[in-house]
């Protein structure tokens, strides 16, 4: 547990919310000097080890897969003015504080330290992922798919902490992804005292939004778990001054998509005269459809917590997007089992348990070295 929390404070204390360099270096150091993998740093950033059954073609691939690179940390994360200098790292009360912690260098640590300790079973290549990028958008992880990363299986090590009850780490099933859009609506400009003259775009975008609330949002179940999607008009922007009808205007859709689902926007663009719509993010949904890999893990994560005398994990279905939806939408089987709890990432106070770091660790090295 020690040596977990020390490369855990470690690797927190390395800036890398703008460049994942260092990070990604003592990632790399880290595994050459204690592991005896096959090592590699792709042309993106991504930290990628190799071991197990690395020569036999017909091996099939477990991958214990997290990301190194943070959001910018808040006021007081850092040791230095403003961004500058390493981020502050603080120990207490049995948890690790400081940002990157629960998203996710904790569970990045537990993950190293499975997969060096693992003895994964004969005719299974065990895999090491470390991905640039997950923060905004996946760039690292849709760099490494691009270039033939193709897992059999991979477990993401993102958040699955208190999910379905406190105390507990969940195995996740399935989760939503995020497509971000906008209803671009176009009109013709007029004097604003003569409307008939022109075409107003607000009311046109209004006529759109208008259709996103009578969509229907989808839902789908996910070996059991039920899994909702949401959508919502987050900004509407038009207009530039009181007395010009205005010639554009545009409403941004937030859509949370399911696995196999999502809302009907571009129909409601076609039936909308003046309307596009334009896409500018799609993070895509995970759906494990592997069900004995999904009760193996339980199974394992079950019996850590058992070991603790603590309550059953179960499985759950997480709202927010991962690597995980770009790795399944590649072929790779996946689930989420991680550190963070919910409302812990992204925030001033960002912080993980060494306990359940501890516990993590056990799970990854435990589903690593299980028949599955």
């Amino acid at each position: 547990m020690d040596e977990l929390a020390d490369l855990t404070e470690r690797l927190v204390s390395i800036p890398s919310h703008e460049d994942e360099t260092a990070a990604g270096d003592a990632i790399e150091d880290w595994l050459r000097a204690e592991t005896d993998a096959t090592v590699e740093r792709d042309d993106a950033g991504n930290v990628l080890a190799f071991a197990g059954a690395t020569d036999d073609p017909d091996a099939d691939s477990l991958a214990l897969v997290g990301h190194h690179d943070v959001v910018p940390p808040a006021p007081g994360q850092t040791t230095g003015e403003g961004l500058d200098g390493e981020y502050a790292v603080e120990r207490r009360d049995g948890r690790i504080y400081g940002r990157g912690t629960a998203d996710m260098k904790g569970s990045v640590a537990a993950a190293m330290c499975a997969f060096r300790d693992a003895t994964p079973p004969a005719g299974r290549e065990l895999v090491f992922a470390s991905f640039v990028g997950e923060e905004v958008g996946g760039e690292g992880a849709r760099h490494a798919i691009d270039a033939g990363f193709a897992p059999d299986r991979a477990l993401v090590a993102e958040g699955s902490t208190n999910y379905s009850k406190p105390g507990v780490t969940d195995v996740v099933v399935a989760h939503r992804g995020r497509r971000g859009s906008r209803l671009v609506a176009r009109g013709e400009a007029a004097h604003a005292s003569e409307p008939e003259a022109g075409e107003n775009a607000i009311y046109r975008a209004c006529d759109a939004i208008d259709g996103v609330r009578g969509l229907d949002t989808p839902e789908t179940t996910v070996l059991g778990n039920d899994v909702s999607g949401s959508l919502a008009v987050t900004i509407v922007d038009g207009g530039e001054t009181w007395n010009v009808i205005p010639e554009r205007c545009e409403a941004t859709v937030d859509e949370r998509t399911v696995p196999g689902g999502r809302a009907d926007l571009a129909g409601v663009a076609d039936a909308t005269p003046g309307v596009e719509l334009v896409v500018d993010q799609d993070l895509p949904p995970m759906a494990c459809g592997d069900a004995a890999f999904a009760d193996a893990a339980l199974d394992v994560a079950r019996s850590v917590h058992e070991e603790r005398g603590l309550d059953a994990p179960e499985h759950v279905t997480k709202p927010h997007a991962t690597d995980a939806g770009w790795l399944a939408g590649a072929g790779t089987e996946c689930l989420v089992c991680g550190a963070s709890e919910p409302g812990e990432a992204h925030t001033d106070t960002e912080s993980a348990s060494v306990d359940v770091l501890d516990r993590c660790y056990e799970i990854y090295a435990g589903i690593a070295e299980r028949e599955l």
